[in-house]
């Protein structure tokens, strides 16, 4: 019977502090109102700093993109300025290459990439997996063989969900792996396509053969 009646008391008092809390928050918030009332030049000045703060905020983010539009078509960068990357620089290169020309792209370059350095998605809808190798010699490095066509056949697809697969060189490709790539369907990017599409005047699948239509509707197609 005490416990109830202990119980009860207990259940007053909250509410009691309940209501009283209620109350001391109905009062502040009455205060206020006739505060701001009673100085309603505060509210206009708020308002006013809002809007003019908001205003910088979206002039700068204009200015953000406007300059990032600037930077990717200044990037054109020479088949000199490739071949003195090392690897790592390399891939970020094809990364921003790729983002110039509108695709959402993003380097996978390092341990456990599964053979594709840069995924990316372009204009189309559709997903690249490129896999780079940067040579520091150039065309006088050693050539891109069949394996490496072979480990990218193995994980861009199955792996990284591509619709194109590359494997990209500031050098060259073997004998034997230009017809493997073609009879797998491994698109080949060799020094001499890799400098006209860093030279800017054409996407990369612009200058590719049998590149899969589009995945969406594009305003050329």
């Amino acid at each position: 019977m005490r416990r109830r009646t202990a119980r009860r008391f207990r259940k007053q008092d909250e509410r009691a502090a309940l209501l009283v809390a209620a109350v001391v928050a109905a009062g502040l918030l009455s205060a206020a109102v006739r505060w701001l009332l009673a100085h309603w030049w505060v509210l206009v000045l708020a308002g006013v700093v809002a809007a003019g703060v908001g205003g910088l905020w979206l002039r700068w983010a204009r200015q953000r993109a406007e300059w990032a539009r600037v930077r990717a078509r200044a990037l054109r960068p020479r088949m000199a300025e490739l071949d003195a990357l090392d690897h790592r620089a390399f891939e970020f290169a094809v990364r921003d290459l790729m983002r110039r020309d509108g695709s959402v792209a993003e380097r996978l370059g390092g341990a456990g990439d599964n053979a594709c350095d840069v995924r990316a998605v372009d204009p189309a809808g559709r997903v690249w997996a490129i896999q780079c190798k940067h040579r520091r010699d150039g065309e006088r490095g050693p050539a891109v063989g069949v394996g490496v066509l072979q480990q990218v056949n193995g994980t861009a697809r199955q792996i990284h969900g591509a619709d194109i697969a590359v494997v990209l060189t500031n050098g060259r490709f073997s004998a034997k792996a230009i017809p493997w790539g073609r009879q797998h369907r491994i698109h080949l990017v060799d020094r001499r396509v890799l400098g006209q599409w860093a030279a800017g005047s054409r996407p990369l699948w612009d200058l590719l053969d049998r590149v899969p239509p589009p995945r969406r509707p594009t305003a050329l197609s």
